[in-house]
């Protein structure tokens, strides 16, 4: 039961401090707020983790897991640019929910850890990569199915389109308004769509 108990407080830490590092900042969070919202004690707190440090990479490892689960069941599919654009609308629409307030809860992560914490900078660049490659193995597909140009590079489409997603998240962000994201998001899909196949 003991076991049991300490496995629902150590979920319990964790999901809370994803959603405060979400909408208030890795920085602005301390461990009392953390333990406030997840009704834990500092001996519970100190039971699963060293310090907030383990927490943040531990959060990360819970987005990064949270994003490529949702992401995974459009992009693993992805065979063609129809396929593209409906996995770029249901991030716009997920996204608008909250009138693009938060941003990219991944991302949220990158600003304020990369630069001070180079095992979180290392495992941010890694989950990126792992999201970023889900986009360019559908358009390696699209490729080979003769959707996409045989000069297309997927790797370097990937990037941008990358690229434009984490813009777009700041600028919602910023706004509160998905319409940027949206208008940076057509943007980087027409850049794709020069080199599909009429």
């Amino acid at each position: 039961m003991a076991s049991t108990s300490g496995a629902t407080a150590r979920v319990r830490m964790i999901q809370a401090a994803a959603e405060l590092f979400y909408v208030k900042g890795v920085n602005a969070v301390t461990l009392d707020d953390v333990r406030a919202a997840s009704r834990t004690s500092a001996s519970q707190f100190h039971r699963h983790f060293a310090d907030k440090d383990e927490l943040v990479l531990t959060v990360i490892e819970l987005r990064a897991q949270q994003i490529l689960d949702r992401d995974r069941q459009h992009l693993e599919r992805m065979s063609s640019f129809r396929a593209l654009e409906r996995w770029t609308e249901s991030i716009i629409r997920l996204n608008s929910l909250q009138d693009g307030a938060y941003g990219c809860a991944l991302g949220a992560l990158v600003g304020s850890r990369a630069a001070q914490d180079p095992t979180a900078r290392d495992l941010l660049a890694e989950k990126f990569g792992e999201w970023q490659e889900l986009i360019t193995a559908g358009l390696i597909r699209m490729r080979e199915n003769g959707s996409l140009k045989e000069e297309a590079d997927p790797a370097k489409l990937a990037v941008s389109v990358m690229a434009a997603l984490q813009g777009s998240y700041l600028l919602a962000q910023m706004t509160r308004d998905v319409e940027p994201m949206r208008i940076a998001m057509n943007m980087a899909l027409a850049h794709v769509k020069t080199y599909t196949v009429d």
